[in-house]
């Protein structure tokens, strides 16, 4: 072999035959610890693909819906993951706007078809062919992951990898919630739960001026939300002083949108972060939805959504609070996830 010429993708893989993951096959209770570690293949990047080393991968609440079967599986076994931050490794075939050596970022979408009606309305988020990393794919709980060069986004130096990781989808999920929660610069603006995305919220809207008034039950988290600046903190069943311009939940439980429209002032807006969501119990309509108030639901996020979000968040810059765990540690993480024990958002460390 001549010196300095580069490996190809096939002599990559023959180099490393295998690499560690966190492997999901049968959902069960966090509890009962769902994830297995295993040696699987190396993944080979396909036409217009890139391999990337992973560094971190956030924790987000999907993979716990996942993990506990709340979320069907699309795919079995599969490697959950979707906040992944890592370093291009390999390119495949076709693979052009990005180089080895590149750092880079993976979110929840992972490919969409760029035909249908909704992608050519900006709304590939809609797309009904779109696949999602860590779900119809395997995800960034291992050493290695694949992913679209197209769905792969180039991170601002700004963030190191671990406070990186909670952007890709707390943030850019969240900042979309956010967005159609229609709140405006100087409002007054609700976020119940507040856990990876209302933290980087309540600093997104900060930013605009906006008063953040935070709904949770936690004391750690209470805490966190006085130190970032909230102008208010209770629990859902109490009244704030002023009445809200808007309301995004991000907790994944149904009764939280009565709580949030009865503190909705005329013509307000509550929008739904979460994938999935317990019942919401009837609601009073001329009591709380009268007058004009709107309640939506938000699902996935485009990649407009992600480099715009991204921009904001090194503009800011936004700081995000992380707990690290080791990548064999994801059902401990997962665990502490449940219960509300993680101030900020987790990762888990795959690679130093």
């Amino acid at each position: 072999m001549r010196q300095g010429r580069r490996l190809s993708v096939a002599e990559r893989s023959i180099k490393v035959e295998s690499v560690r993951a966190m492997v999901l096959e049968h959902p069960r209770p966090a509890e009962e610890n769902p994830l297995e570690l295993r040696d699987v293949p190396t993944p080979f990047p396909g036409a217009g693909e890139i391999r990337i080393r992973v560094r971190a991968c956030g924790l987000c609440r999907t993979d716990l819906h996942a993990a506990e079967g709340d979320l069907k599986l699309r795919k079995s076994p599969v490697i959950p993951g979707h906040q992944i931050v890592g370093v291009v490794e390999a390119l495949g075939n076709g693979a052009r706007s990005l180089r080895e050596g590149d750092r880079v970022g993976v979110a929840w979408v992972y490919s969409t078809c760029g035909k249908c009606a909704y992608c050519r309305k900006g709304l590939e988020n809609l797309c009904d062919l779109a696949r999602f990393t860590g779900w119809d794919v395997d995800g960034g709980y291992a050493e290695f992951a694949v992913a679209p060069e197209s769905f792969a986004y180039k991170l601002p130096p700004t963030f190191p990898d671990f406070q990186a990781a909670p952007l890709l989808c707390a943030g850019v999920v969240g900042y979309r919630s956010f967005r159609l929660s229609n709140t405006q610069p100087g409002e007054r603006v609700g976020l119940y739960g507040f856990g990876a995305s209302a933290h980087i919220i309540l600093q997104a809207a900060r930013h605009l001026g906006c008063e953040v008034y935070v709904f949770t039950r936690a004391e750690r988290h209470r805490q966190l939300a006085r130190e970032m600046g909230a102008a208010w903190v209770g629990g859902a069943e109490e009244t704030p002083p002023e009445k809200l311009d808007a309301a995004v939940i991000f907790a994944p439980v149904g009764s939280l949108v009565l709580d949030a429209l009865r503190v909705l002032r005329k013509g307000g807006t509550v929008s739904l972060a979460d994938i999935t969501m317990s019942p919401i119990p009837a609601i009073d309509y001329d009591r709380l939805l009268y007058h004009e108030r709107i309640l939506r639901s938000v699902a996935n996020a485009t990649r407009e959504d992600a480099r715009d979000f991204l921009r904001l968040a090194a503009a800011i810059p936004i700081r995000t609070e992380v707990e690290t765990f080791a990548l064999e540690d994801a059902n401990r993480a997962l665990q502490a996830l449940k219960h509300s024990r993680i101030r900020g958002a987790g990762v888990l460390q795959v690679a130093l």
